[in-house]
This record gives C-alpha cells, structure tokens and sequence, in this order.
C-alpha cells in the first residue's frame, strides 16, 4: 500500500519538456490571458510661486521614481487659455465633463467600426501615429483652435466638430449596413432551398417546359415550396384547404325548373353560401421541383368570386369581388406551406446574377470608403477629446488654486495593474498632510487636479 502512495503521488508527466514544448505552451497560456489595458493619469498641481521644475520633480517623486515606480511620466504642455470670470469657469467646469464623455463616446464609436471592418486589425492613428505617442508627446494645435478665443467658444467648436462627424458616422454606418444586408439577402437566397432561394436562379426552361400555369381572369396558379417531411400530409390535404372560404351555391331550381336558363332576378332568395369549398382546383396539383430539403409544387386556384348584385324592391344593391388568393395564402402559411411569390422569366437568372455582382462590388467599395472614413476622422475625433481633457485640466487648476495661472501639469502612463498604487501614493505626496493611504483611492475627490482615462 506504501508503495502504490508513492506512484499516486507522482507527478502524471515525469520526462522533462523541450524548449520547443515550453514555448508552445506559454504561447496557449498568452492567448488565454485577458488583454492589458493601459491607463493615463493626468495631473496638475500648484507651483506655488516657485519655479515649475520644482513642481516637475514633486510629482515624479509621487509615483514615477525607482522608489516607486507605479508609471511613467511625461511633461504635459497646457497652453495660455483665456480665463474669462469666474462664473463662466465654474458653469464650464459642469459642462466639461460631460461634454468629455459624449467626444470620447464618439471616438469609442470609430475605433469599435474600425475594428469590425478590419476583423479587429485596424490601424487607426492621430495625425500618422499610434494614439499612445500622440498622448505622451501632446503639442495644442493653435491653428484649428485658436487658444485666444474665450473658453465657452472653444468648447462649443470642438464638440461642434465632433457631433458633425458623428452624424456622418451614423449616416455611412446606416447606408452601409442597408447595403450589406441586401447582399447578405440575396446570397441567403442564392445557396438556400427551395423555400427561400430564387426560383429563376434554381428552375431552367427544361423544367418549366413541363409545368403548366394559368393567369387568367378568373384562375391562377401558384407556386408552393414545402420540407420534404411535409410531402405526404401536404399532397393529402391541398385541395382542402380553405374549405369553407368559396361559395358555390346558386339559384333552387328543384322547386320550378321551367324558366331554367332565362334571365331572371332572383335577387336576396339566391345563397351562395349554401355550398361551400377550396378554391383550388381539383387535380391541378404537381410537383416541379425537389432538392435535398424541399419540394416544389404548383396548384391553380380560383382568383377571386363575383356576389351578384340584387333588388330589394325597386332599388338595386350592386355586387362585389372577393379576392381569395390573400387569405388562401395565408391558410398556407399557417400549415407551414411556403407560396412563393414567382413568375417565370428564362432571362431573369442571368439578370439576378449580375445585380448580385453589381451589388458585391457597391458593398466593397461602400466597405473601403468607410475604412478610409475612419483612418482619416479617428484622429480628427482623438485630437478633439484630448484637446477637452486639456480645457478641463486648465479650468478646473484655475478654480483649485486661483489666478494668476501657475501651475504644472504631467501625464503618467500607468503600469498595469498600478492605478490604485499610483493613485494612493499621488493622494499622499501631492494632497494634504493629514491622508491616511485607506480609503483615498477609493475617493473621487483629491486635493489637486486629476483626470484618469483610457487611450
């Protein structure tokens, strides 16, 4: 019994791996990880009165040294903006964080239909490179908004901007989607069955030649595609179905047959309704058609049936068309028998083909265009979030430490898994002396300015 502990408490694998075998497996291991996500932090204290490299070393010490090295750190330019009063600042201040939800929304937006074109490989950047290094080396661009112009102003024209490209966004998206669903039709159509594909796609003249169909005024035949496992039960119950919708009553001639055949009015005495069946035709029934899935039939049905007008007294009611066809179809549908709406045309299957490939090459170039559409408005859409996130970083120091304007900003690339650590260790180096390091992560609120988002 020792003996067989010991070989139960053996590894199950006891020859040593190969280097090969070792990588292969930490590349199954790497794919099954969840994606990192990368986090910046951007933050701005009060140089208060001394010189901004004083500021600059302060907040590296806070979480980008050896001692604590929770992120990366990058100087973060915020240009001279016009300050306007202080109401306008503190009703800015609201605005902004909204107004910077609803931009990166829309960039959230571009990247997701970016993705979707591009199977996820889309590579989308600002101003030609990745949005990461666009971040970290953030220059204000004067020429598209001017930093002179009053806040409210600049506000209003960045996300004016953004709104008009998210409304092209919406409209391509829609366009292109409309487009693509209508290939996505005709394909379905094209390798489905008889149920659904298109029927001058599947029958040719050789089998039309033997199939019977009548379109008269008062006769049509159509055509009805059904499972294969409904064969039996179909053939046994068409010629029934809607056995009471057609009146074939007529005048009661047994009572005095001696005017049989003369025009007379029998006005309300003559029941249609007294005799009722199908519209189908008896015997019309015949199958054109079969593949794995489905068969295909034709049976000729009455149109439609005329009530005779009649006298009450002297004044005449006139009568009236009833239509069968809609209701006798949707008899059909309810037993799950398909009529197809068809019509026979030898030169539509060549004409269904090229509208296909026309329709192919319409979704291809819709497809390019709105790939091209991203590449070029993602970073227009980028640069404008970020150009928000600084107006917001400028408003909200103004209001925290007062004029005149003297504070340094910086922007900390944050480790992965370190924005609790970063986050506790700015709180404690850059807030007020009394911070306990518990519950200061967790507070929304600290004692200088801090903007957390994801690139």
């Amino acid at each position: 019994s020792k003996q067989r502990r010991n070989s139960a408490a053996q590894p199950p694998f006891t020859t040593p791996l190969s280097l090969p075998c070792i990588i292969d497996r930490i590349i199954v291991v790497e794919q099954h990880l969840p994606p990192t996500t990368m986090s910046y932090f951007i933050a701005a204290i009060s140089n208060s009165g001394g010189a901004p490299e004083q500021a600059y070393r302060k907040m590296q010490a806070a979480g980008a040294c050896p001692e604590k090295p929770f992120a990366e750190m990058f100087k973060f330019e915020v240009p001279s903006l016009t300050v306007g009063t202080l109401d306008t600042l503190m009703n800015l201040s609201d605005d902004l964080g909204k107004t910077d939800g609803i931009v990166e929304n829309i960039v959230r937006k571009i990247e997701r239909t970016g993705h979707e074109l591009f199977n996820k490989n889309a590579d989308l950047s600002v101003g030609g490179v990745p949005p990461a290094r666009y971040i970290q080396q953030f220059a204000w661009d004067s020429a598209k908004y001017p930093n002179r112009r009053p806040l409210k102003e600049l506000v209003s024209l960045i996300a004016g901007g953004a709104a008009a490209v998210e409304e092209e966004l919406k409209q391509l998206t829609a366009s292109y989607a409309e487009k693509e669903a209508k290939l996505a039709e005709s394909k379905r159509k094209q390798g489905g069955n008889l149920l659904v594909t298109d029927l001058n796609d599947t029958l040719n003249e050789d089998i039309m030649r033997n199939v019977k169909v009548v379109d008269s005024e008062y006769l049509k035949t159509l055509f009805i595609a059904i499972p294969k496992s409904m064969k039996e039960s179909f053939e046994k119950s068409i010629e029934t179905v809607g056995s009471d919708m057609v009146g074939y009553g007529g005048p009661d001639w047994s009572r005095d047959p001696s005017k049989l055949g003369e025009p007379i009015h029998f006005g309300a005495n003559v029941d249609r309704s007294k005799s009722r069946g199908s519209p189908v035709v008896p015997g019309s029934m015949q199958e054109v058609h079969s593949d794995g899935e489905s068969i295909l039939y034709t049976v000729t049905i009455l149109k439609g049936q005329y009530e005779a007008g009649y006298y009450e007294g002297s004044d005449f009611q006139s009568g009236k068309k009833i239509d069968f066809e809609e209701d006798f179809v949707k008899l059909c549908k309810d037993k799950r028998f398909v009529v197809r709406d068809f019509t026979w045309d030898a030169s539509q299957a060549s004409r269904t083909a090229m509208a296909r490939e026309q329709l192919k090459v319409e979704v291809d170039g819709m497809k390019s265009a709105l790939m091209r559409w991203c590449k070029t408005h993602y970073g227009d859409a980028y640069v404008a979030w970020m150009h928000i996130k600084v107006i917001r970083v400028f408003v909200e120091s103004v209001l925290r430490y007062g004029l005149p304007v003297d504070f340094t900003a910086v922007l900390y690339k944050v480790q992965p898994g370190k924005e609790v650590n970063l986050t506790k260790a700015l709180d404690k180096e850059l807030g007020k002396d009394d911070f306990d390091g518990e519950d200061g992560a967790e507070d929304d609120y600290h004692d200088f300015v801090l903007l957390k988002f994801d690139p």
